[in-house]
């Protein structure tokens, strides 16, 4: 009998912050990396972002290449301890909505899935915090030496979601048609297209105006905000944007 899941994307779905700025920041407490490159590279775009005059994920994409130049020839235990210590104090700063979430698809007897764009070591920690019964996150391979190769296989975009839900679906003998998706930028878009319950927390304006331009999606899914104490569940069919 096949099972029902939950496919949860991590950073801005169940975590408040970016899991992988976080991951940033204590690289460059641990000397891995040099504090320079978050003056001169990651923070214009995150103050462009900050002021809402830049997008989420050129922000984002800055902290990503960083961090891949920098764990090359890296031992990997030194990322599995950060990987480690982020989960360890930030790993509760999570939205309210998509805690609960967790819990009451426990509860009815769903596997609950992690499909994240974040390193797989951060995957791993905050899927094992939360009980999650699988997790795909992006791999950095570890050559037999121990240290981090430079080769990469990723997570973040839609293309390697929609591959890794099907492959989960196959292991875990999951009815997609009863499952539910959970994501926040267009990287989750495959994931909403291959299940029956599609949730969009707190979208960026990318991943919306994919999902206006959708007709059969703008039918199934629920767009979620949560902002202070407060969550709203918008109908994307009647939504007013103010682009």
């Amino acid at each position: 009998m096949a099972n029902c899941a939950a496919f949860f994307d991590i950073d801005g779905t169940i975590s408040r912050e970016g899991l992988i700025s976080e991951m940033f920041k204590k690289m460059i407490k641990y000397e891995l990396i040099d504090d320079s490159k978050w003056y001169s590279e990651v923070e214009p775009a995150f103050i462009k972002w900050d002021k809402r005059l830049g997008d989420y994920d050129t922000y984002l994409q800055k902290m990503v290449d960083i961090y891949t130049d920098t764990v090359i020839n890296t031992a990997s235990f030194h990322i599995a301890y950060i990987a480690h210590k982020v989960i360890e104090q930030k790993g509760e700063r999570v939205y309210t909505y998509s805690r609960d979430r967790i819990k009451w698809h426990k509860a009815q007897g769903h596997k609950v899935i992690a499909i994240s764009g974040s390193p797989v070591e951060l995957v791993r920690e905050m899927s094992q915090k939360y009980g999650m019964d699988d997790y795909k996150g992006t791999i950095y391979q570890v050559g037999s030496n121990g240290v981090y190769n430079g080769e990469i296989i990723p997570m973040w975009d839609s293309a390697s979601k929609r591959k890794a839900v099907l492959e989960m679906a196959q292991k875990h003998e999951i009815d997609l048609s009863a499952s539910y998706a959970y994501g926040d930028t267009t990287g989750d878009f495959s994931m909403f297209k291959l299940v029956g319950n599609p949730i969009a927390i707190n979208p960026t304006k990318e991943l919306l105006g994919k999902v206006l331009e959708d007709d059969e999606l703008k039918e199934k899914i629920h767009v979620i905000v949560e902002r202070k104490d407060v969550t709203y569940r918008l109908n994307v069919k009647t939504l007013d944007l103010i682009w």
